[in-house]
């Protein structure tokens, strides 16, 4: 039996997908950092000189005292914000506490990790977080330059620890359910398991999940007390003989959750799953409020075993509290060995694990940094070591246990069942979490209705400065060179569907990694095109040419790679049949079999006039099918029932119909135009021509059409004599506005005849594929304008642009924040 087939028997439909990630740590400013420090054994706890302890205002006394530890977890640069990008002027970002401005950043990387955008995203997003207690509103308080010059209710809610969530979903903009967490050295695992029964419930459809932690000031001692939490050393030696504390230390972490059905269903990026999650509390019946209690650890774990459906044998990992106190190791094995002890008497096959070995104690960050590494552990097959572990705490048995340390780097061994492991977190006070966590075998991310994909692939960067998308593209190019086998459709559409869009923005159409990498490297040369462009409502006219035999001979490509394009011209095509008494689509897009044939009725008016509304109104299809939103039309000869088609002027039969007939009686009566107006007079009168949905300008007059005037058969009678569109002196009004954007539903023949007649457009005038004449591939042509649309603050639909394939959204380089140093400390230097 193979990990995926025993990984689909075990899900109940129960499970929360991990599909994003954020954290900065002690010597680690992002999760790759973080792993890369955790599996090469790197302990991350400064040791500070007496300069700089002086420098921070420690009594000189204090570091003659032998109890004096002068060391520390230090979060760099924790006091630096993006204030402009999170919409805070310089005094807002000062007098907020650093733990909510580095979670606000935080968690918009998360959210960006999993691929996922709040303003497109249509589920409701929850927050679940908690901080420490605010020792900056201490130092705000008491600083009676500021004290003096600040709205105190301003700086409570910015500085309360009960605002985090809310703060978190105002600047994110998320509607679902936010709760700050608060359960001590727990809360941010707790803060994963009340995200977990949301998800469960319902109530929301993704949730960020963490916590933070930032004491000040950093870079500063404490004091060592006998049998207290705090070790003598500054190290962390969890379930060794010498353990005698941990360290405290500062950082954050953000998961984004989602439930695994969905997520997999999505094509998220998904890290690991939450086979399940328990919590409790110790009560009274322990030593003291702190203490910690055996059986209600047990009982916590145990729930979580039993609520995941699996056997405690399954799991070959805990990631444990692990503080490195004698009394409290010894208390947290004996709870795991109970727990595991229910259903096996096997022993050493369990590895654990303390990631306070690493980074010290977190407090309530502490968690959220011990599910971060399980995850990542799980992720890539490895179990990191845990550090300072020489001899077992005497109180410890391990040899009668189910678990060993694990002191060095592990491949992940697995007999045939997926990589389970635990991850405790059990708070002062006595609220104990316990999560159950399991790998998702590769072979459940790729599902073959996946792999089909456009030719060519829009890559959009954007941000709020132009160093910050210069950052990114750095960014960007650096993770494709180091990942070379990624498929550049799922990078262009994570980038798309998972970003927000800002000012500054960056565009490139490719085909593959190399040009991606190429282009990009060289940002200010061809075919990169970057822009600035201010949230703007443009308004689109769309251009539609009349009569011209090179449409005949444009589509073949879209016919191919565009689903909604082929649905379109099929459908016409087979209402067309009677009409025509031949499959349209051989003359379109003819094989060797039909190119003679196609060839010589290219050349007849009764073939050219419904092949062209046919190509034209597939074409203009795609463009509102992807949310372009239109102000007006405007159409010649043809291309005027295109434009009166899609106002819903007609029906698509009656247009195929009349535009049939009119090729036909043009066709029949080339110099007997009376008898043809004669023939389509007596037809159209017995159409239903409806009021204009969308607002059209009439060919002949260059103004707007009045309904009277659209729906009056003479209209369309006289209609037939004219083959251009006049450029009257409105349209040439319109033309000289800079937000109106004028789109050719065709090679721009119309656009540059205007072009050569009015000086000083101001409009931006664009075209939809390529002169028949040229090689240019049409699908790259139609991307390019697609992108420039996208230049110029147009709102595309992304999930229609994707609606006929299945994509994956990867975990990519996360926005670069323009960071500067905000803090009360720099109003008194």
């Amino acid at each position: 039996m193979n990990n995926s087939s025993t990984a689909l028997e075990a899900q109940n439909g129960l499970e929360i997908a991990i599909v994003g990630m954020s954290g900065r740590f002690p010597g680690a400013r992002n999760i790759d950092e973080f792993w890369h420090n955790l599996k090469n054994g790197v302990e991350s706890i400064s040791v500070f000189t007496d300069d700089q302890l002086l420098s921070r205002g420690i009594d000189p006394a204090s570091l003659k005292n032998p109890d004096y530890v002068k060391a520390g977890a230090v979060l760099e640069d924790a006091e630096l914000f993006d204030a402009a990008f999170f919409g805070f002027s310089p005094q807002q970002a000062t007098i907020t506490d650093p733990q909510l401005r580095v979670i606000l950043e935080c968690a918009w990387q998360a959210l960006e990790d999993a691929g996922y955008d709040s303003h497109q995203y249509q589920g409701a997003i929850a927050v679940y977080a908690g901080a420490n207690l605010s020792s900056y509103l201490v130092k705000l308080l008491s600083n009676p330059q500021f004290r003096g010059s600040i709205d105190e209710s301003q700086v409570l809610m910015s500085n309360d620890k009960d605002f985090l969530s809310t703060w978190v979903s105002y600047k994110l903009d998320l509607e679902g359910p936010s709760c700050t967490v608060q359960a001590a050295c727990s809360t941010s695992l707790v803060a994963v398991h009340l995200a977990c029964l949301d998800l469960l419930s319902g109530n929301c459809d993704l949730a960020l999940a963490g916590g933070v932690s930032i004491d000040l000031p950093q870079k500063t001692g404490y004091f060592y007390r006998k049998s207290a939490i705090l070790s003598p050393d500054g190290h962390c030696r969890a379930f060794d003989a010498n353990a005698q504390g941990t360290v405290y230390g500062s950082g954050v972490g953000i998961v984004v959750l989602k439930r695994l059905e969905d997520a997999l269903a999505d094509g998220d990026n998904i890290y690991a799953a939450i086979k399940a999650s328990a919590i409790n509390n110790d009560g009274a019946a322990k030593a003291s409020y702190s203490a910690p209690r055996v059986d209600t650890q047990a009982k916590v774990i145990k729930n979580a075993h039993f609520l995941a459906e699996i056997l405690p044998d399954s799991i070959t990992y805990i990631e444990a509290h692990g503080t490195g106190t004698l009394l409290g190791d010894m208390i947290e094995i004996s709870a795991m060995h109970q727990a595991f002890r229910s259903s096996t008497e096997k022993t050493g096959f369990c590895a654990i694990g303390s990631v306070k070995t690493n980074i010290g104690h977190l407090k309530i960050a502490g968690g959220i940094a011990a599910f971060i590494k399980t995850v990542l552990a799980l992720k890539h097959k490895l179990i990191p070591p845990s550090l300072h572990f020489q001899q077992a705490n005497p109180q410890i048995d391990f040899a009668q246990t189910p678990f060993y340390v694990n002191t060095q780097l592990s491949e992940w061994q697995t007999n045939f069942i997926p990589r389970r492991a635990g991850v405790s977190s059990f708070g002062i006070g006595g609220t104990n979490a316990h999560v159950i966590l399991e790998e998702i075998p590769d072979d459940r991310r790729h599902d073959p209705a996946f792999e089909r994909s456009h030719p060519w692939y829009l890559l959009l960067l954007s941000a709020k400065t132009n160093s910050a998308l210069q950052t990114a593209t750095k960014n960007l190019v650096n993770h494709l060179k180091q990942h070379p086998d990624l498929h550049l459709a799922d990078v262009a559409y994570t980038l798309q569907i998972g970003r927000r869009s800002f000012e500054h923005r960056r565009m490139l159409v490719c085909q593959d990694i190399e040009t991606a990498i190429s282009a990009l490297e060289s940002p200010d040369s061809s075919p990169v095109v970057t822009s600035y462009q201010e949230p703007c409502n443009h308004s689109i006219v769309l251009v539609f040419p009349g009569e011209d035999n090179q449409y005949l001979k444009i589509g073949k490509e879209l016919y191919i790679t565009e689903p909604l394009f082929q649905e379109h011209i099929d459908r016409c095509c087979e209402q067309l049949q009677p009409h025509l008494k031949l499959d349209l689509r051989h003359i379109l897009y003819p094989n060797a079999e039909h190119l003679e044939i196609a060839q010589q009725q290219q050349q007849q008016t009764e073939i050219t006039q419904p092949a062209l509304f046919v190509v034209l109104s597939a074409l203009a299809k795609l463009w509102r099918a992807w949310g372009v939103s239109i102000e007006a039309m405007i159409g010649s000869d043809i291309g005027e029932y295109v434009a009166a088609y899609l106002a819903e002027v007609f029906t698509l039969e009656d247009a195929l119909a009349l535009v049939t007939l009119r090729g036909r009686l043009m066709q029949q009566f080339r110099a007997e135009s009376k008898k043809s107006h004669q023939q389509f007079t007596k037809y159209i009168q017995q159409v239903k021509l409806k009021p204009p949905r969308i607002p059209l300008i009439s060919a002949s007059t260059g103004t707007w059409i009045a309904e009277t005037e659209v729906t009056n058969p003479t209209y369309w009678v006289q209609q037939m004599q004219y083959k251009s569109i006049s450029l009257s002196p409105e349209m040439q009004k319109l033309m000289q506005e800079p937000k109106r954007i004028f789109l050719e539903i065709g090679t721009g023949k119309i656009l540059n005849s205007w072009l050569q007649q009015q000086e000083q457009i101001q409009s931006l005038l664009l075209t939809s594929i390529p002169d028949a004449q040229t090689a240019q591939s049409e699908t790259a042509f139609l991307l390019n304008t697609l992108g420039k649309l996208w230049l110029r603050d147009v709102q595309i639909d992304w999930n229609s642009y994707y609606y006929h394939e299945k994509r994956h959204r990867l975990s990519l380089p996360t926005y670069p924040f323009d960071r500067q140093y905000y803090s009360i400390d720099s109003l008194d230097k």
